[in-house]
């Protein structure tokens, strides 16, 4: 994985994120560059020096796009909005719950990334639920004639449905005939920052909540309906689709087979973690009020005994040198869908690239695996 910052995992896991989500080089090394230093003193230190750094970077993006929208250079505007958001989005994701300017950051990306992506094939739209909603967006599939399959994404514990659009795989979908809704779950995004709904380990309530709303979709084949989760998304999709029957594929995009006994190693220092302020952050996502409380929760994270529930096709991507989940996992994951017609494993080497945390060193070599597996899987092959 390229370390911008050879000591600090998890700033170094944010600079790839962005850098696989559309970010330039040279304007990330522009907001890198000055962190150099804070970056030696750890995760959790220094948080708001990098706020302000990749802010800055996206401030001055944002005047040149406003400076492109007088002068009617609609798509240059939109391609520095889009690259503005992601890199605000970056700065957030790394701040404390606590720190106040947190969520007007987080509102203000939300507002450059509508701008960026006006005229995309990426609708917004709300997925009832409970007595709210699931934020999310829409891309049809192309050169399709009628309704055509569809496949929910999820993510995981710290990232959003924007960071997720970002990468393309859902324009890699989107180019193989199928849709893809893309959907901020309770904890994550969205749906926790601004409307304060948090995680359950029952994640087939939100999935049930997402194929009515697909059912409900003209442009939606209603017996081609799958899902795909990344990181701790690969506990939430595999657990949906254990129990939501009207699914019909499930892809675990990093498996995630025991995500409360890693817990437990982690309170141990084992593995790294992939946010800054991680305890807090975890007990934010599950409404704990106190780690022990949270610990409580997570034991009941896991996909032990759940699996041979699982009677879908079912693919599991992992990275051989996952330094957050490790690779034995997917393995267990793999094995436990003993009831699957169709059940695949594919882990990816550090030779050939992906083999970080869900493919975030390399992400094209997991998101083009998944979307022709996703693509041959609905044909039939």
């Amino acid at each position: 994985m390229f370390e911008y910052f050879p000591d600090n995992y998890v700033w170094s896991l944010a600079v790839v994120g962005v850098l696989n989500s559309g970010g330039h080089i040279d304007e990330v090394d522009r907001a890198c560059r000055p962190l150099r230093e804070a970056s030696e003193r750890g995760a959790d230190a220094g948080t708001e020096e990098f706020f302000h750094a990749w802010s800055a970077v996206a401030d001055r993006l944002v005047a040149a796009a406003v400076a492109d929208e007088t002068a009617g250079r609609v798509r240059s505007a939109r391609q520095k909005f889009t690259r503005a958001a992601n890199y605000l989005a970056a700065a957030e994701r790394m701040q404390s719950r606590h720190w106040e300017p947190r969520r007007r950051a987080y509102e203000r990306s939300l507002e450059l990334f509508a701008k960026g992506v006006a005229g995309r094939n990426c609708r917004r739209v709300e997925v009832p639920f409970a007595d709210s909603s699931l934020p999310g967006y829409l891309v049809a599939a192309e050169g399709v004639d009628g309704p055509a399959p569809c496949v929910i994404q999820w993510n995981g514990l710290d990232s959003t449905k924007e960071m997720l659009y970002l990468t393309g795989f859902a324009d890699e979908l989107a180019s193989r005939g199928v849709s893809t809704l893309i959907v901020d779950t309770p904890g994550s995004g969205e749906a926790l920052r601004l409307r304060g709904l948090t995680a359950i380990p029952e994640t087939e309530r939100w999935a049930a909540a997402c194929v009515d709303f697909l059912e409900r979709r003209p442009d939606v084949d209603a017996d081609r309906i799958g899902i795909v989760g990344w990181s701790l998304g690969g506990y939430y999709a595999p657990r949906a689709a254990s129990f939501e029957k009207r699914l019909k594929l499930c892809v675990a995009w990093g498996a995630n087979h025991n995500w409360g006994e890693m817990q437990k190693r982690r309170l141990d220092r084992e593995g790294e973690r992939p946010v800054p302020h991680y305890w807090d952050h975890v007990m934010w996502v599950w409404g704990a009020g106190a780690l022990e409380e949270f610990m409580s929760i997570a034991e009941r994270v896991s996909l032990v005994g759940v699996l041979d529930k699982m009677t879908i096709p079912f693919l599991v991507t992992h990275g051989e040198n996952d330094r957050q989940i490790p690779v034995e996992y997917a393995h267990q994951s793999y094995a436990e869908a003993v009831n699957s017609p169709k059940r695949e494993l594919r882990i990816f080497t550090r030779d050939e690239g992906g083999a970080e945390h869900v493919g975030v060193d390399n992400i094209p070599m997991h998101s083009t695996f998944i979307a022709d597996w996703i693509a041959e899987t609905f044909a039939g092959r």
